[in-house]
């Protein structure tokens, strides 16, 4: 008898440990489906808030301006490639790179590219630079591999290049294909803000994706 309620018992210790590990597992699912989602989501925005500003920033203007901290911007009419990325974060996913990468670069500035002869941070200037971009996402485990694999580059994805061989770019990847499957890019590259299918035109120097925010 005893041995009858001993592996009776037994059974249904099995019985709720195994119904634990699949509630944990379903739980598991259900939280990476969720970052997914949210993830998906956040490009998506990143990518809708670039092509907002298609046709609004029109002229290319790379003027040093003292700008207010936080939340400091130029007149939409104008910027840089830069200012596409920052203005898209800011709109699509709500992050200020100005306060995130000024705060970032005051506490490590050793950390950065020192090619400016600057002695310390500047609030007006740092996160309209893409070296200090390219820094500060590499810093936040942004990084992706460089490939001429169009498959490897999803909406959203911030891409840096070398134009005419020395000059620093970045773009926005597109959610717009061309008949090759390759991604356009979104990007102030001279004559304001466009959508173009220039990927693969310069060598490219990096890529990210910007971590959902959720999952931090």
């Amino acid at each position: 008898m005893l041995r009858k309620l001993h592996v009776i018992w037994t059974v249904l210790e099995l019985t709720v440990l195994m119904g634990a590990v699949s509630a944990a597992q379903t739980l598991s699912d259900q939280k990476a489906v969720e970052i997914k989602s949210d993830a998906e989501s956040q490009s998506r925005k990143l990518v809708e808030a670039a092509r907002w500003q298609v046709g609004k920033t029109v002229t290319y203007d790379p003027a040093y301006v003292s700008l207010k901290y936080p939340g400091g911007d130029l007149p939409i009419e104008k910027g840089v490639c830069t200012d596409v990325v920052i203005r898209a974060l800011r709109k699509g996913c709500g992050m200020d790179l100005q306060k995130l990468l000024h705060e970032d670069m005051r506490k490590y500035f050793s950390k950065y590219p020192q090619y400016w002869g600057l002695k310390r941070a500047d609030k007006n200037i740092d996160h309209r630079r893409v070296p200090n971009m390219q820094a500060y996402f590499k810093r936040q485990g942004w990084s992706l591999s460089v490939t001429k694999d169009a498959a490897d580059y999803r909406p959203g994805d911030l891409v840096t290049c070398t134009v005419a061989g020395r000059l620093p770019h970045i773009m926005i990847v597109s959610d717009r294909l061309d008949a090759n499957g390759v991604p356009s890019v979104i990007h102030n590259i001279g004559s304001g803000a466009r959508e173009e299918a220039s990927l693969f035109q310069y060598p490219l120097t990096g890529h990210y994706r910007v971590k959902s925010l959720r999952s931090k």
